[in-house]
């Protein structure tokens, strides 16, 4: 009964937070207007992303080319639009699977504890014991540069810090009255993990992933930019730079408009995390009430 409340009570959580932090609603509406681009690109986008022009090659943005051309001719716009598909299905996917595989590890360790615990959590320490860049650039060049790959790639590295935050509550939990009821009426452990244990810990997972999102999401882009990403002609915010980084003191738009759209991501993203843990942190929301 009192999970069935908390969870009920999450939504007008988070309406009040959004209330209270006004910035987050720079974020949400951000977040919906890339979102939105991303989705409309076929029918919004002025131009194909993939035609060349070379008679209009590093064009500056004019009132055909609104943020201009790049070295191939192709339409910087229409590049960015279909770009932001790119980023945010690598984004959401390495995500949805590092929250999966994470989490269940996670609950695993902590409510089996033990030989389990220790070799998932050294398994973890492994993982952190590595940079996220320099790990997703380890296994995207073992893999190969191909859009499969390079979500495997990141979710590798994005999966430390769900085992973790997955682990924590659960030792807490394991521990609780309504688990030690469900034991006694002679629940199975994978009915106490799934169906009391994840419930009431999966909104910490959830903030956790609005902002690595963010993080999987440079991640792409940095992959992108030396070569691992999705390869080209495929248009992404990362192949974006590199492209122009060559050409960046003729044509200034062909680096500054991919920046800015990864720095909008990011920030939205970032925002909306931070309502998202005032939503179902106690501490910060009795703070700033």
């Amino acid at each position: 009964m009192s999970s069935a409340v908390a969870v009920s009570a999450r939504p007008n959580a988070l309406w009040l937070a959004l209330r209270k932090n006004r910035l987050s609603w720079v974020g949400v509406a951000l977040l919906l207007l890339i979102v939105g681009v991303a989705l409309l690109a076929p029918w919004i986008a002025p131009h194909d992303p993939l035609q060349q022009n070379i008679a209009y090659r590093l064009d500056p943005p004019s009132s055909e080319y609104w943020l201009g051309t790049d070295s191939y001719g192709r339409d910087v716009l229409s590049r960015l639009m279909y770009g932001a598909r790119i980023s945010l299905l690598v984004g959401f996917v390495s995500i949805l699977i590092a929250m999966v595989v994470g989490s269940a590890l996670g609950i695993l360790a902590g409510y089996v504890g033990g030989l389990v615990d220790q070799l998932v959590m050294g398994l973890v320490d492994v993982l952190l014991s590595f940079p996220a860049l320099l790990l997703g650039l380890m296994v995207a060049a073992m893999l190969g540069a191909n859009l499969h790959n390079l979500i495997i790639a990141i979710a590798l590295t994005e999966i430390a810090p769900f085992v973790r935050v997955a682990r924590a509550p659960t030792i807490s939990l394991k521990q609780r009255d309504f688990v030690e009821a469900g034991r006694a009426l002679g629940f199975g452990p994978w009915r106490l993990m799934g169906v009391h244990i994840l419930p009431n810990m999966i909104s910490d997972v959830i903030v956790l992933g609005s902002m690595w999102m963010a993080s999987a999401i440079r991640t792409e882009a940095s992959l992108s930019f030396i070569g691992l990403g999705v390869p080209p002609p495929t248009a992404t915010w990362g192949g974006m730079i590199r492209e122009g980084f060559e050409n960046i003191l003729d044509a200034w738009w062909l680096v500054v408009f991919p920046c800015i759209a990864i720095l909008a991501t990011v920030l939205a993203l970032n925002l909306l995390g931070d309502a998202l843990r005032d939503a179902i942190d106690p501490k910060l929301r009795s703070e700033r009430s």
